[in-house]
């Protein structure tokens, strides 16, 4: 859609992506939300048009001014693969007899590595870019430590899974799947402003979670140091619980600075 405003404060709209106003007067045509000023000469001048070339053009100049969607576009996907990756980690602890390979997380890791390389790579080629360098930067490095920490954590896990497969892991994968879909959704709300309130109650969550994480932890250590326990497997479940609540610390880190983004643009 176009719109197309005379210098008398008129406006008209017309379909098609392209305006047209016969007159003699200035007016401002806005095509994909950039305006732009052309002149009409005459009573006869005729209809004004936007040739291909021209549309072409203002598209550049959006992409050069930082209207360009690809950043966004590469968070989410590394939020994504963030997610994935913990679904994958949720799926093994949840069938702990199933034998499982390191190929899905390594695979995960890999593929959100590649994503950041991408965004530190247009980050050099961009001129204008919709957030600060800095941010996206610092946003994109903390989305890719989920995925790096979870791949640690099935390392340890798949070799001394037949020491440990009586362990429970249900409380820690409830906390765990809530804290990757709070982040997911905070990265695709970026992209529309949301408003700071609604970042906040989500950021908020993220903390809460990250307590309950901290609490879960102190309890599942006070029951392995009760002396009940062989010392090999204290050493080996409390090195496995230290890393599952490493990776809700990381989604709280993305968390904030997320909200540390919306605060700035607020």
């Amino acid at each position: 859609m176009a719109v197309s405003m005379g210098c008398d404060g008129s406006d008209y709209t017309q379909p098609g992506g392209l305006s047209e106003v016969q007159g003699a007067n200035s007016r401002f045509d806005f095509v994909d939300d950039i305006p732009y000023c052309s002149l009409i000469d005459g009573a006869d001048a005729g209809i004004g048009s936007i040739t291909g070339k021209a549309i072409n053009m203002l598209k550049s100049l959006k992409k050069l001014l930082g209207h360009d969607d690809k950043f966004f576009d590469l968070l989410e996907s590394s939020a994504i693969e963030a997610q994935n990756s913990v679904q994958l980690l949720v799926e093994m602890l949840r069938q702990p007899q199933t034998e499982a390979t390191l190929d899905g997380f390594s695979h995960a890791r890999r593929k959100d590595k590649q994503i950041t390389e991408r965004i530190t790579e247009e980050l050099c080629k961009t001129f204008v870019t919709p957030l600060e360098r800095e941010d996206i930067e610092a946003l994109s490095i903390a989305l890719y430590k989920i995925p790096k920490t979870v791949e640690k954590f099935s390392e340890k896990f798949i070799l001394c899974r037949s020491f440990i497969s009586d362990i429970e892991f249900s409380r820690q994968i409830k906390i765990l799947e809530q804290t990757t879909s709070t982040v997911t959704q905070m990265v695709k709300k970026l992209r529309k402003r949301a408003h700071l309130e609604t970042m906040k109650d989500q950021n908020e969550r993220l903390h809460h979670l990250e307590g309950e994480a901290d609490k879960l932890m102190l309890e599942l250590v006070k029951d392995l140091y009760s002396g009940k326990h062989d010392p090999l497997r204290v050493i080996v479940i409390l090195d496995l619980y230290e890393i599952l609540e490493r990776i809700v610390d990381r989604c709280r880190d993305a968390g904030n600075v997320i909200f540390q983004i919306v605060l700035k643009y607020s």
